[in-house]
């Protein structure tokens, strides 16, 4: 049987000298399942435009999700803004993977999900593209910088994980509302489809908030944050974070519940 009924990943941003796919390899080694949703940045077509970064893992990953649908798990793409080239061909099916703009999950205890990648709520990126990719460049420059910070910290026998583009990224938030709201955004329009919750990426922000009537789960990424939403199969569902091969997961607590302002 395999380890949880669906694993839920986005903005693994193949191609990418930042794209940590070793770590992926070995989540999705441990965390096999019934369902596998991709949802959006798997491969980053932006980035690639400027220098393309494709290590042997990064074959690996499309050998390995291709194996999965192929051995009969369910694997659904929904493309994000770096791979949306891929977004023409919503509603066709590639290899047994079937490829859609956006879909509805439903748990094994009768939960529906909506399942989106999310940057269409994101005004930046829909409104001001230029300051997304400037955007984009400079979090990339970060997250390089971040490794070798990391490499630094394990030569002087520092413990745990420190993130600069996470804490950079917190700063970002308490100054400009974090994009506008993205969370609340998103939870709203969950809302307004009359689903129980949203599962989404994008921000590269992983999360597990109750916002007003739906819950709000955030994917993460796997070029910092190395996390996923998965779901056991008696129906909880969790935002787990990967830290290294030899550390494996752990489990990031529920926050509280929290009232939402509609945007």
């Amino acid at each position: 049987m395999p380890a949880v009924r669906s694993v839920f990943i986005s903005d693994v941003h193949l191609g990418t000298r930042a794209c940590q796919a070793e770590n992926l390899l070995a989540f999705l080694k441990e965390f096999e399942s019934e369902h596998l949703y991709l949802l959006g940045d798997i491969i980053d077509f932006w980035a690639m435009n400027r220098s393309v970064q494709w290590a042997p893992a990064h074959n690996t990953v499309v050998q390995k999700v291709l194996r999965r649908a192929r051995h009969g798990c369910t694997v659904v793409f929904i493309p994000g803004n770096h791979d949306e080239a891929l977004r023409d061909y919503a509603g066709i099916t590639f290899g047994d993977i079937r490829v859609e703009s956006e879909c509805e999950h439903e748990t094994i205890d009768g939960r529906r999900y909506w399942l989106i990648h999310g940057d269409e709520y994101d005004q930046v990126t829909r409104h001001h593209r230029w300051v997304a990719v400037l955007g984009d460049v400079a979090y990339n420059a970060l997250v390089r910088l971040n490794h070798l910070l990391s490499r630094a910290r394990r030569l002087l026998h520092m413990p745990g994980y420190w993130s600069l583009a996470g804490y950079a990224k917190q700063k970002v938030k308490k100054a400009v509302g974090f994009i506008f709201d993205f969370e609340d955004s998103m939870a709203h329009a969950a809302q307004l489809r009359g689903v129980d919750g949203v599962i989404c990426g994008h921000i590269h922000w992983a999360s597990d908030r109750r916002i007003g009537k739906v819950r709000y789960l955030n994917c993460g990424d796997w070029v910092d944050s190395c996390s996923a939403v998965v779901e056991h199969f008696d129906g909880r569902l969790e935002v787990v974070h990967w830290r290294g091969m030899e550390s494996g997961p752990w489990v990031l607590p529920r926050r509280r519940a929290e009232a939402a302002t509609p945007p």
